[in-house]
């Protein structure tokens, strides 16, 4: 076009045109700008052409007016009134564009419920993942199959292939899944009543989290502790039941209903300290973990290390007394000695073994529980927020 010229159109090689070269305003005339247009200014996309009733170039001294600009100066607010705010193509996009993903929700109305749905949940999934690691815990345990990882994973192999890793994981899920749904539920409820509110004095002296363990664990240990002895026999004894209504049969017959309690004493004891532990350190870490990075919110990656790592601490802890709880529970099997009582039974692996003795078994022992309970918390807490109360997210 000639030299004074109005050039609307720029033709760019990407494809895009722009007007004005979108970010000059027009030139009507040979060193006039005016900044009177069309469209009231879009920012962010780089446009300068908008309408502006007090220009700073005189348009009655012969230069060339814009088409129709009278018409928009009579019908169109003053700059100072109207704003159109551009957005840049990328954040347009960015708004527009809706979140890709799967939010399932199940409205359950019963806060108990959601509980306890969840801690099964829970239990049963983190056992099933860690099931070939915890069968061979066991063995280590028992000193059955060998006395390393690798020499008891080779005997299993030999013997029963991978479905050995798997023996008793049904037994396991079944007690699992209402321990574990008992366990959080009242841990929860207990810690619940017991956490003061913002302000309040504490109700207790000690950590509420510490005694919401310790009732949790009691809790699930009372009511499921014959599931998880048929389990251990399933697991040594190989070719003596059927599946677990045998079990339970046989063992009520042979030996009487006193004998599905068999181990129950150093049960107690032992989850009293352990479950107490696990929670009271998971509880803690949450806390720490809100307050150094401020957030409210713990996403699921987080929650599965943070449970994890309290496994670790609590499993650690009171290791001796599920060695002394599961050679209690196996009994006389294999002309193996029968303990007395808890202290008769860690007097007597502490003479005969040494320190090793209580801890034998104690890295394949973390390598399941500790993933276990981070899986499990990991689980829970989702499934917590998949039952909501309402047609709503938590």
């Amino acid at each position: 076009m000639s030299k004074g010229g109005v050039q609307m159109l720029d033709d760019k090689k990407d494809g895009f045109f722009s007007v004005c070269n979108l970010g000059s305003q027009w030139s009507l005339e040979q060193n006039n700008v005016y900044p009177g247009g069309l469209f009231a200014s879009v920012g962010q996309m780089g446009i300068g052409f908008g309408v502006s009733p007090d220009s700073p170039n005189p348009r009655d001294n012969g230069g060339i007016k814009a088409p129709f600009s009278d018409f928009f100066l009579k019908y169109l607010p003053s700059q100072e009134e109207i704003r159109v705010v551009g957005v840049a193509e990328g954040e347009a996009a960015s708004k527009t564009k809706k979140k890709v993903g799967l939010k399932l929700k199940i409205k359950v109305s019963n806060p108990s419920l959601r509980r306890l749905i969840s801690g099964a949940i829970a239990g049963a999934v983190s056992r099933t993942c860690v099931a070939p690691l915890e069968t061979i815990r066991t063995h280590l345990m028992v000193g059955s199959s060998g006395s390393s990882t690798l020499e008891v994973f080779n005997d299993i192999m030999q013997t029963d292939g991978w479905k050995g890793l798997f023996r008793g994981n049904f037994v396991n899920v079944i007690r699992v899944a209402p321990s574990k749904a008992i366990e959080l539920f009242a841990f929860d409820t207990v810690n619940k009543q017991l956490s003061p509110t913002p302000g309040e004095e504490p109700k207790i002296p000690i950590p509420s989290s510490l005694v919401a363990g310790a009732c949790a664990g009691v809790s699930s240990t009372l009511l499921t502790y014959p599931l998880e002895l048929v389990k251990t026999r399933l697991t040594i004894e190989k070719n003596m039941y059927d599946g677990i209504l045998d079990a339970f049969l046989k063992i009520l017959q042979k030996e009487g209903p006193g004998e599905l309690y068999r181990g129950l004493a150093p049960s107690l004891i032992g989850v009293i300290p352990y479950a107490a532990t696990n929670y009271f350190a998971y509880d803690t870490l949450r806390k720490v973990y809100r307050k150094v990075l401020k957030e409210e919110k713990i996403g699921n990656i987080e929650t599965l290390l943070i449970g994890s790592l309290a496994g670790a601490i609590s499993s650690s802890a009171t290791f001796p007394l599920e060695v002394a709880r599961k050679q209690m529970q196996v009994g006389a099997l294999n002309g193996r000695q029968v303990y007395k009582n808890v202290f008769h039974a860690l007097s007597s692996i502490l003479k005969q073994e040494g320190i090793h003795g209580l801890y034998k078994g104690l890295g394949p022992s973390c390598m399941k529980l500790v993933p276990a309970a981070g899986i499990s918390f990991m689980c829970y807490e989702a499934c917590k927020r998949i039952l909501v109360d309402k047609d709503e997210e938590m």
